[in-house]
């Protein structure tokens, strides 16, 4: 291989033979290898609390927070969101009590989809700083 990055050109149903073929664009965390799969599942399913990620690996802390900030690099999300952004419950107009406001910091914005407040689709349109899907 030419070490250029592979792209899908044809879907299919293994059910019924529908096939589908065109151009599609994987979503960037369906590019990740399994080391980045488990190290992304890992801190989700710990709610964010990178010490618990680092005993799950049984690496130090500061290592933990190495491969975490790599990841983030690997997906694009290294720049942290602009607190300024961020909608306050007190305002009108804000978000349903719970519910991250746009531009939320990154740590809520995990906690809130660790926790089910929140789904897949909204949390990476407000990491990437898109409009989120109504809820």
């Amino acid at each position: 291989m030419c070490s250029d990055s592979l792209i899908t050109l044809r879907l299919g149903c293994p059910e019924c033979g529908t096939e589908l073929s065109g151009h599609f664009d994987t979503c960037r965390y369906c590019r990740l290898d399994a080391g980045d799969s488990e190290l992304l599942e890992v801190f989700l399913r710990s709610r964010g609390n990178i010490r618990d990620v680092q005993a799950h690996l049984a690496v130090s802390y500061p290592t933990a927070r190495a491969r975490l900030g790599e990841l983030l690099d690997r997906l694009g999300l290294s720049d942290p969101l602009p607190e300024a952004a961020a909608v306050t419950a007190s305002q009108p107009g804000a978000p349903a009590v719970g519910a991250p406001a746009a531009g939320a910091p990154t740590e809520q914005v995990l906690d809130d989809l660790a926790a089910g407040r929140i789904g897949v689709a909204q949390a990476e349109a407000l990491l990437t700083g898109r409009t989120p899907p109504p809820s």
